[in-house]
């Protein structure tokens, strides 16, 4: 049997995720370079403070540890979620040659990740297959703070006539998820158990930051 394509695929497969940025990790900073802007404004939505606790789900090779570090200072800590053990090694390199000693690293599914700490705040940041996977995001909330920030960035379908722009965003998701279900609406399972729900959009509709809060009772 021919093995199915984002296209075909009705659900995330985690395999083929793992498979996928196991081939990515040597390049991956590179090919993200272009999306630095948004990660910039996703981690400012975090509105983060001195001392905070943040989740980063799904942290690939850990681009966004210094900019949260910054945030949050010594007195805080980050913890970093990621399957892929190649990826998470270049994260760890990353780590050890800042010398931060709040940063740890989970080397797991985001639905089966074992978090010891309850955070202020948690980034998805191009996280398409994660935010599509309940149990993935009920175990992240659960070990979030009542009223705790959540920010999620990603691809996303743009209005049917802005067709380069969906062309840019199939290029980008063939090679970065692996289903294209929800891609209309890629946040709107996180936004079922978040309040005050924001959605901001860039590249002409093909990037979203959704961002909110979540409290214990809201789905």
């Amino acid at each position: 049997m021919a093995s199915q394509t984002p296209a075909t695929r009705r659900a995330p497969d985690r395999s083929a995720a793992l498979a996928q940025y196991r081939r990515r990790a040597a390049t991956y900073d590179r090919e993200l370079a272009i999306f630095e802007p948004i990660r910039t404004e996703a981690i400012a939505s975090l509105q983060l403070q001195r001392g905070d606790t943040v989740l980063d789900v799904g942290c690939g090779t850990g681009l966004s540890f210094e900019q949260l570090h910054d945030r949050i200072g010594k007195g805080g800590h980050v913890v970093g979620i990621e399957q892929c053990p190649e990826m998470l090694a270049k994260a760890r390199e990353r780590v050890e040659q800042n010398r931060w000693r709040n940063v740890d690293l989970v080397c797991a599914p985001a639905a089966a990740a074992v978090i010891e700490k309850q955070a202020d705040a948690a980034l998805f940041h191009f996280t398409h297959d994660i935010l599509r996977e309940d149990a993935a995001i009920a175990n992240v909330l659960s070990h979030l703070k009542p009223g705790a920030r959540v920010v999620a960035t990603g691809l996303q379908w743009a209005s049917p006539w802005a067709w380069p722009t969906n062309g840019f965003v199939m290029l980008a998701a063939m090679y970065s998820v692996t289903s294209f279900e929800g891609l209309g609406l890629p946040w709107n399972k996180l936004a079922q158990r978040l309040r005050e729900v924001d959605v901001e959009h860039a590249l002409m509709g093909g990037i979203y930051i959704a961002s909110g809060r979540y409290v214990p009772d809201s789905h």
